[in-house]
């Protein structure tokens, strides 16, 4: 790998490392506040419109983000075009959706979701004019610009929901955050962006890319009907306050998951395309990312599950504290999902969308199946099994990638077992030794700092070569 490669990367990691801390530290302090505003039903009616948002918004970019990434030469006209349709896409489905909202609610039994729904999938159709810029932004690596857009449009957003909630606007709060998030952050998208669209359209690029995007959009489509299926298994035959319950606890698993996937995710797939076809050196890359994700992926996320009983109650109070069970079986996946992301875009970095696709929908079709068989035994049973199906479908993942790479189950342990068996064992250390602890706020700072220290004591005293790069890296920074 070159010198120049691995500056990039390093850059690419590091600004990825803080946009996305500093996003899900903001994310906890506004979150934090509109869950003690707001009640579990409040959430429960975001949750249950969160499915359509999530795919009418996956429709609407339809992959052209990663088709535009593998494009070796993109030019104007690719990414002029990959604008305009995306805005045609975006406009069309929120036409369709604003007069399916009626429908919707039906299906919930919940008449306030027609105008909610109205107002919230405007939210898709703000970002559609976004896509192409997002696109020049992550195939270049300018990771930094992206991080500055996030980190305004956060901050703004959660300023504008803490206030609408303090005033009594209830979920209304939640929505308009969400909207403002995506106005701002297209905004300066377009601001940072050296690219501008012009008025000219030719179907060709698109057409060109189709293929393979095609295959993005299904699976994408998928994995947000497979990360959204517990809303509406929950949201048709349960209650909007166990929806509220699920959506509460999702939302804090996903804020400590997106900031190791925000990290790799940035310069996975861009840097996999740019080491070229060799073998070898993919293997090289891929593992050396693997290490890395493994690293931090295993202490922040089982980490979270150890304190989630302690970090609900202290943060939203003990109205929440179903949701704290919930989190600590969603954390268990939630640390292996940035290293099945690894998986995928390496599949997708080779151009083989089309394994990507099959694949995610087998698995959407297994959960599909077997959640809806154990509707009637709650939703701790239908988490549990959530999270085993993922897990074993990891295997799965990696033989394609074995097609790929040549890269051997055997390695990819040796990657990552160290990491996973030095973290379980601090987090049991951590346990045993708080268990004793009554008081709940400083039973959570003990844990926090007894597994602070011994995780990174136990890697420096193991010659941690990943740790000692990336201390080197950080005062290099300095």
């Amino acid at each position: 790998m070159s010198e120049s490669l691995k500056e990039k990367t390093a850059k690419g990691l590091f600004w990825g490392g803080i946009s996305n801390g500093l996003q899900q530290l903001l994310g906890l302090f506004f979150g934090i506040f509109l869950a003690r505003l707001l009640t579990p039903d409040d959430y429960g009616m975001i949750g249950m419109l969160a499915i359509f948002s999530a795919v009418a918004n996956t429709i609407q970019e339809s992959g052209f983000t990663a088709a535009l990434t593998n494009r070796k030469n993109a030019s104007h006209e690719d990414y002029n075009a990959v604008f305009w349709f995306s805005l045609g896409i975006g406009t069309f489905l929120y036409i369709l959706l604003f007069f399916c909202a009626p429908l919707i609610a039906d299906f919930f039994h919940t008449p306030a979701l027609t105008p909610l729904a109205r107002f919230l999938f405007l939210g898709f159709l703000i970002s559609s004019s976004g896509t192409a810029h997002n696109a020049i932004l992550f195939k270049k690596l300018m990771v930094k610009s992206k991080a500055k857009a996030i980190i305004t449009a956060v901050i703004i957003s959660g300023t504008i929901g803490v206030i609408m909630a303090y005033n009594g606007m209830a979920y209304w709060g939640i929505a308009t955050q969400s909207i403002t998030y995506i106005l701002v952050q297209t905004a300066l998208l377009w601001h940072y962006s050296p690219w501008r669209p012009t008025f000219s359209f030719k179907f060709k690029p698109i057409r060109e890319m189709l293929p393979f995007s095609i295959n993005i959009l299904v699976t994408n489509t998928l994995r947000q009907v497979n990360d959204q299926l517990f809303s509406v298994i929950l949201g048709r035959f349960y209650t909007k306050q166990e929806v509220g319950y699920y959506t509460q606890a999702n939302k804090w698993t996903i804020m400590g998951q997106a900031t190791i996937t925000g990290i790799i995710n940035g310069v996975s797939q861009p840097l996999m395309v740019e080491v070229g076809d060799e073998a070898e050196r993919q293997r090289k890359v891929f593992r050396k990312m693997l290490r890395f994700t493994a690293f931090i992926s295993f202490p922040i996320m089982l980490g979270l599950a150890l304190i989630a009983p302690e970090f609900i109650t202290i943060a939203i109070t003990d109205k929440w504290a179903t949701s704290a069970i919930i989190m600590q079986i969603l954390c268990i996946w939630g640390a292996f999902i940035p290293i099945s992301n690894l998986y995928t875009n390496l599949l997708i970095s080779k151009n083989k969308p089309h394994i990507f696709m099959w694949n995610t929908i087998a698995l959407s079709l297994i959960q599909l199946t077997i959640l809806l068989l154990a509707v009637n035994y709650g939703i701790f049973v239908m988490a549990s099994i959530y999270v085993t199906i993922n897990l074993l479908w990891l295997f799965t993942w990696h033989y394609y990638a074995w097609k790929q790479i040549r890269i051997r189950l055997i390695d990819v342990l040796k990657d990552i077992s160290p990491y996973l068996l030095i973290t379980s064992a601090v987090l049991i250390v951590t346990y045993f030794l708080t268990s004793g602890i009554s008081n709940i706020y400083m039973r959570f700072i003990t844990k926090i700092v007894i597994a602070a220290i011994l995780y990174p004591s136990i890697l420096w005293a193991t010659n941690s070569v990943i740790m000692k790069e990336s201390i080197n890296y950080l005062l290099k920074k300095k």
